[in-house]
């Protein structure tokens, strides 16, 4: 599906970096059909010899030579890079956003490409453990979002969604979510040191602790209320460490949390501080106040 294409990145960061090894890695594309192009000369030099693929510097040669782009960029540098590659981006045969924020009709109008995918990946996509919520505009052929949905899959699970609003709920929810469950992670590891293990000892209780427990999850066909019933006994430790948490607001700061991030990535995109498919403010507030 990708023979004699060349698929070019601009920016080529950790997420592009991710999408690049995880293309390689399936075989899907050989190295000298992809270009990263980065500000940082160095870092061009870095893929290459990791990789094999060609680099450069700049991002219009990048876009002239594509017929996929994928734009990787943060959305902060957006308004700078749109001009600058529209020249080549316009001939391309698709355009792979993964900018967080924004709207799949700024990319199409900024680059004058009306095929534009809209991806929101996370960070375990660096070791094909990833998931990415994607949408395409209407003038995307079904070859292209064909090519599309084999890119993400070579760094994780994919999910299709007719309607941009659930990106930003996919960059609250999937996006953002690593970082949710290493600062978790790291709190309970730091339990574990001030009880006595050692970090090293601590790190290795917790990490393999949220691998099984994930797994199992994902295996299992139970509710997750009811796995957790499973392991809480009445009046034993689960349950004492589940009132405290509870107690505590657990449930109620991570919805405050996602929510946050949710509207700062409409915000991002300059749109509006809730979109039309979102829910309620966990608080139940008007969000708009």
């Amino acid at each position: 599906m990708f023979s004699d294409l060349t698929i070019a990145f601009i920016g080529s960061g950790n997420m592009g970096e991710s999408m690049i090894h995880g293309l390689l890695k399936r075989d899907l594309v050989s190295p000298t059909q992809i270009v990263a192009s980065d500000p940082r000369e160095e870092r061009g030099q870095e893929l290459t010899e990791r990789y094999g693929v060609r680099h450069t510097t700049d991002n219009l040669a990048a876009a002239t030579q594509a017929d996929i782009l994928v734009l990787s960029v943060k959305p902060q540098v957006l308004d700078h890079v749109l001009p600058e590659v529209r020249g080549g981006a316009r001939t391309c045969s698709l355009v792979l956003s993964i900018v967080a924020g924004a709207p799949i009709r700024m990319i199409a109008d900024g680059l004058a490409n009306p095929c534009v995918v809209r991806v929101m990946p996370n960070t375990p996509a660096r070791i094909g453990q990833g998931i990415s919520v994607w949408t395409a505009t209407a003038e995307v052929p079904e070859r292209q979002r064909d090519q599309a949905r084999l890119l993400l899959q070579a760094f994780g699970q994919e999910i299709f969604v007719g309607d941009e609003d659930y990106l930003d709920m996919a960059t609250a929810l999937s996006g953002t979510g690593p970082a949710y469950i290493f600062l978790f992670m790291e709190a309970m590891v730091d339990a574990g040191v001030h009880l006595g293990f050692s970090r090293q000892v601590s790190e290795q209780l917790v990490i393999q602790t949220m691998r099984g427990s994930v797994e199992y999850a994902a295996q299992s066909k139970s509710h997750l209320a009811m796995l957790r019933n499973e392991v809480t006994s009445p009046g034993g430790t689960s349950a004492e460490a589940i009132y405290q948490l509870e107690k505590g607001g657990l449930r109620t700061v991570v919805a405050r949390a996602i929510w946050a991030a949710y509207q700062r990535s409409v915000g991002l995109g300059g749109g509006r501080k809730v979109s039309r498919l979102a829910g309620r403010h966990p608080d139940n507030s008007d969000a708009d106040e």
